[in-house]
């Protein structure tokens, strides 16, 4: 399994030799690097962190700390500032190196990936948005619109049970979504486009698992 990490761009549609519009997602796939490999003998469980390198300018100076950690991988000149810890199998990373670039021709098309994000922050919600909840009568009179009602018995148990659903944080959660079919690959500008939606907005940060 190889992992790896982007950028969520945008949405677009293209059309296939059958005329039928296919819905994408572009996805930036940055410069990632090994920066630290973990080994069960070592560390307790295998492992593989993966930096992500961003060119742009609106990437800050990184520290002294992160330079220090980068320097043991011999890719201290890069801008990373964005870790990612991924597990594999032992015999997976004899086959890696560190400080080794992670270059995009191992992906194809028809390729099945895995997608990990958080979900778009929407803040405090009620009832009926959060946990599709019927409201009350609207009628002349009636005083339970979008209230919740009972939460739970009285005497016994005599509070409420964990878990009880009820307003609060609605999104901003991490979410996997699988099996995404690749449908477009650019190695020249690090792009790939994906069938289908993925959480988040328009430049989260995501995880890609092969």
């Amino acid at each position: 399994m190889m992992s790896f990490l982007g950028i969520k761009l945008n949405m677009t549609q293209i059309f296939n030799d059958q005329g039928l519009a296919i819905p994408i997602t572009v996805i930036k796939v940055g410069e990632c690097f090994i920066t630290q490999i973990k080994q069960q003998n070592i560390d307790g469980y295998n492992s593989v962190q993966i930096g992500y390198y961003d060119n742009s300018n609106s990437c800050k100076k990184i520290n002294n700390s992160i330079k220090g950690h980068l320097k043991k991988a011999n890719i201290f000149d890069k801008n990373i500032k964005i870790f990612r810890e991924f597990k594999f199998k032992s015999s997976t990373i004899e086959n890696l190196k560190l400080g080794e670039k992670i270059p995009l021709n191992f992906l194809k098309i028809g390729d099945k990936l895995n997608v990990s994000a958080y979900s778009i922050g929407k803040g405090f919600a009620g009832y009926q948005k959060r946990h599709n909840f019927s409201r009350g009568p609207m009628s002349h009179g009636s005083k339970n619109h979008r209230l919740p009602g009972s939460i739970g018995a009285g005497t016994t148990p005599g509070r409420v049970f964990p878990g009880k659903k009820m307003a609060g944080h609605l999104g901003n959660h991490k979410t996997t979504i699988k099996n995404l079919e690749v449908i477009l690959i650019d190695i020249e500008k690090n792009i790939i486009g994906v069938k289908g939606s993925i959480p988040g907005k328009t430049g989260n940060l995501i995880s890609i698992y092969k």
